[in-house]
């Protein structure tokens, strides 16, 4: 079976394009491909399949074979390698995903050289119940106290078609994310898991941000973290609506615009192509 690998600050996939036929057990896949020594390597595998409600459908699995609704960093490099291959001549185009159909857009120079991948990632989701949180009902999780460990968190939960908590911690380098990461995705108050961001405002424009991705446990970026993130900072009155989030491995840049949907720009690129030996 061939495969390409692509990363998007560092956020690395294993892709396998499908759009003709599809194997039997993507989490099985998953599992073998995404370990570092015996497989291919990466935070998850992205699958390309053909969709009856957009130009594409894109699905991802986790490193322990479960599936997200949405990857930010992920559909960039779906995106990216649509166009590369030549399977649509749009630099602006529709995929499907489990959290509803996002717009990425190719973004290139003036030579028509590919800098880097926009996505439309569509309109927050802050009702406790939809994100889910319990404790909420329909209203709004903003700086709420939250009990981890014997330690009281101030989390901001946010959904970009998957759940986040937002936690602002003065020192994000050096937080104790391998600590905490996993209790705050377990934790109780998160009946689907969650993925957590730990940021430290630098100013109005610049966040540091680490994660803890749900199913895949600290990974160099996160989009649909990014994403939160911007929101978050917006909603405690941190920062202004258009920010650079600064990654473990690479920056994006993030704005909540005026129409409510949340625009990420960043780099895809795909590191080799191969076949894998099953």
């Amino acid at each position: 079976m061939k495969f390409t690998k692509w990363q998007g600050c560092g956020n690395d996939f294993a892709l396998i394009d499908c759009l003709q036929s599809e194997p039997a057990d993507y989490a099985a896949l998953a599992r073998k491909w995404c370990d570092r020594h015996y497989g291919i390597g990466g935070d998850g595998i992205l699958v390309v399949l053909p969709s009856d409600k957009a130009d594409f459908r894109m699905r991802i699995f986790n490193t322990d074979g479960s599936e997200a609704e949405m990857c930010g960093n992920g559909i960039r490099c779906f995106a990216r390698y649509l166009y590369d291959n030549g399977l649509t001549d749009q630099k602006k185009f529709t995929v499907e995903t489990g959290a509803g159909i996002l717009v990425p857009e190719i973004v290139t120079d003036a030579d028509g050289e590919v800098t880097g991948v926009r996505v439309d990632m569509g309109e927050p989701i802050l009702e406790g119940d939809k994100i889910p949180v319990t404790g909420f009902g329909m209203g709004r999780c903003i700086s709420e106290p939250i009990d981890v460990k014997g330690k009281t968190f101030a989390m901001t939960c946010v959904s970009m078609g998957n759940p986040h908590c937002v936690v602002f911690v003065d020192d994000a380098e050096n937080f104790p994310i391998y600590e905490y990461g996993p209790l705050f995705e377990s934790h109780e108050r998160f009946p689907r898991k969650t993925n957590t961001e730990f940021v430290e405002v630098k100013d109005r424009q610049h966040v540091r941000m680490r994660v803890w991705e749900r199913g895949a446990a600290v990974t160099l970026a996160c989009g649909t973290g990014s994403c939160a993130t911007t929101v978050a900072s917006i909603l405690n009155g941190k920062t202004d609506r258009k920010i650079e989030v600064q990654l473990d491995g690479g920056k994006l840049i993030v704005e909540w615009a005026d129409n409510n949907h949340v625009f990420m720009t960043g780099p895809a690129e795909m590191v080799f192509a191969g076949e894998i030996a099953d």
